[in-house]
């Protein structure tokens, strides 16, 4: 998990955040309205905006290029947990909130990375299982 959360303003254009995705080597940004997580703009999402707008990077606000609602998971949940969200949601990155705080980002690459946890909470959950049918 990244902790470290850019955040961008609704308004800005997409192709200043793309900027500063590449100086930050970020996958992702939380797009903010009013000063609070409203969306999340992806890598993904930016080549999406420059087919379907039809228009420089420079014309298009964030907030039109971005997945929204915003899908997070608490700090609380189990790696498996997060993965189970990610993949419901169809989503490669996952802010992690604590209300309305944000503090960090899970990515489908943290989630390979982890996972030997995932296999080992799946025993976990095995084990349970058995105990709980004998």
């Amino acid at each position: 998990m990244r902790t470290e959360v850019l955040t961008v303003d609704a308004d800005d254009s997409v192709r200043d955040v793309v900027g500063l995705m590449l100086d930050r080597e970020a996958g992702s940004v939380v797009v903010e309205t009013d000063g609070n997580p409203a969306g999340i703009l992806t890598k993904v999402d930016v080549l999406a905006a420059g087919h379907e707008h039809d228009r420089p990077l420079s014309e298009i606000p964030v907030y039109a290029a971005a997945t929204h609602p915003l899908i997070t998971v608490e700090p609380s949940a189990t790696v498996r947990a997060a993965a189970a969200r990610m993949f419901d949601h169809g989503v490669h990155h996952l802010p992690v909130a604590d209300g309305l705080d944000l503090v960090g980002v899970v990515t489908a690459t943290d989630l390979l990375e982890a996972q030997d946890d995932l296999l080992a909470e799946a025993r976990t959950d095995d084990e349970r299982r058995e105990e709980w049918e004998d």
